[in-house]
């Protein structure tokens, strides 16, 4: 890349500003960072100084401000922006402003268009039932009509009635949102439409769409991805295996994630466990094929307890949990780095590789290390950080925007991951063994903000939950 030399604009924070930065390196890349007053002491500031000087950092008031990220991209001479993963990464708008401006820059992401074509969910339900992949009953369009919606409502609680289901549920969802954001669950037609005002109203202040989506809630289910890597031009597609994602807070937010998505073999399922990851994921490359996807993305996906799939969404980004999918995979023998595919390829370079060079091997399990009081709605506990330290292994590998030489206040403006830990294994046993171990050996202490509160976090629950991984 050493030809028409690219600078990376890193709009994003923390723990991914930070492994964007390392790909930057290992490509021969320029790169120029942000953050805010409360980021000033996050882990992506002192690394972008470290390996490129001050000059690679550039403070602004909001992340969320696209005005004052061009205005640092034109400052720095950027040429490229990585959106990282929340903030604009989904904004298509955003996308399509990066390259269509009067010094248009290349989107470290799939093309505008193609965000804007999967990151509604109901337009990713007609793809979906175009190519007979199986999505969720409910509606296929947005709904705004009242009338409508109550019509929806009223023959999928009939529906479930019919199905033997005494206590029915039905999600609400925004259309346009994203990263369980504009979701709630109703169990009687009573408080329907209440909540579909309220999720309307959401998504007209949040998204500027009041579309919503009305759909069947699938009990007990696993939550399951595909992890999908494209070719620029879109027509060259691979995965990098399935993960499951099942362990989540009250609020649908993912705290354990495990690769590949089931242990056929190992845990005794009632359906064949192969065949569904094997089903999910053509399913998820024919829609990619479909799409004309032309970056990394993840199709999501939730099985029932028989064995049946639906597709529930695309994210049209790379995700948290891109780095289990690559501790499990090879390339031509050697290890991958997906953040470092999605720059190789959004900036042009062919893929190199086929389905056939891929190889599986082992199983990964990766941990969001959170201050939260699992026990009272995973509360995130706003506070200082005093000490994070964990033992050194090769199996094991640990993201953190925290610093280890010094105190960490918390901000509580932003997503509440302190670390991200990945940890490898030859098998099932083997990685929830090497999981179990690593947490015992971890130390994350704090101090509460306030006087009389106490500091939590999640390390207790994450190594209870990881005795039931991958199971019903």
């Amino acid at each position: 890349m050493a030809e028409g030399r690219h600078k990376i604009l890193i709009a994003n924070r923390g723990e991914i500003a930070m492994r964007v930065i390392r790909a930057c390196i290992r490509l021969d890349l320029d790169f120029v960072c942000v953050y805010t007053a409360e980021d000033s002491r996050c882990g992506h500031v002192g690394l972008a100084r470290e390996l490129a000087g001050d000059a690679a950092v550039y403070k602004i008031k909001s992340y969320l401000d696209a005005n004052e990220i061009f205005s640092v991209a034109d400052a720095a001479g950027a040429t490229a922006v990585h959106p990282g993963y929340g903030f604009f990464a989904e904004d298509f708008r955003f996308a399509r402003r990066v390259v269509r401006r009067d010094r248009p820059m290349e989107f470290i992401g799939p093309s505008w268009w193609v965000i804007r074509d999967l990151g509604d969910k109901i337009n990713t339900k007609r793809i979906a039932r175009s190519l007979g992949v199986p999505t969720v009953p409910g509606s296929d369009r947005p709904v705004y009509s009242e009338m409508e919606a109550d019509e929806i409502a009223s023959s999928l609680f009939e529906f479930q009635a019919s199905q033997g289901i005494i206590d029915g549920v039905i999600m609400v969802k925004a259309s346009a949102g994203g990263g369980g954001m504009g979701i709630e669950e109703v169990g009687s037609f009573n408080e329907f439409r209440s909540v579909f005002r309220r999720i309307r109203n959401y998504a007209k202040r949040n998204f500027g769409d009041e579309g919503v989506l009305i759909e069947q809630r699938i009990f007990d289910f696993n939550h399951l991805e595909v992890q999908v890597v494209s070719e620029r031009n879109g027509r060259k597609h691979v995965h990098f295996g399935t993960r499951n994602c099942s362990i989540q807070s009250t609020g649908k937010q993912k705290r354990v994630e495990v690769a590949p998505g089931f242990a056929p073999g190992v845990i005794p399922y009632t359906f064949d466990a192969s065949k569904v990851m094997a089903d999910i994921t053509e399913h998820s490359l024919s829609m990619a094929r479909e799409a004309g996807y032309d970056n990394v993305g993840t199709w999501e996906w939730i099985v029932t307890p028989k064995g049946e799939p639906f597709l529930m969404e695309v994210n049209t980004r790379i995700q948290v949990e891109n780095g289990v999918s690559a501790i499990i995979s090879r390339v031509s023998g050697k290890p991958v780095d997906i953040i470092t595919e999605q720059i190789r390829l959004a900036l042009g370079e062919p893929m190199r590789y086929g389905q056939e060079d891929i190889d599986f091997t082992g199983v990964g399990i990766e941990y969001r290390i959170v201050a939260e009081n699992t026990d009272v709605r995973f509360t995130p506990c706003a506070g200082t950080i005093t000490r994070l330290a964990w033992h050194e292994h090769d199996w094991l590998q640990v993201f953190t925007q925290v610093p280890r030489d010094s105190e960490y206040d918390i901000p509580m403006e932003y997503d509440p991951n302190l670390a991200l830990a990945i940890v490898w294994g030859r098998d099932l046993d083997e990685a929830k063994e090497r999981g179990v171990r690593f947490l015992d050996e971890l130390v994350l202490e704090g101090s509460p903000a306030g006087a009389g509160g106490e500091f939590y976090t999640n390390i207790r629950y994450l190594r209870e939950k990881t005795g039931i991984i991958l199971e019903f």
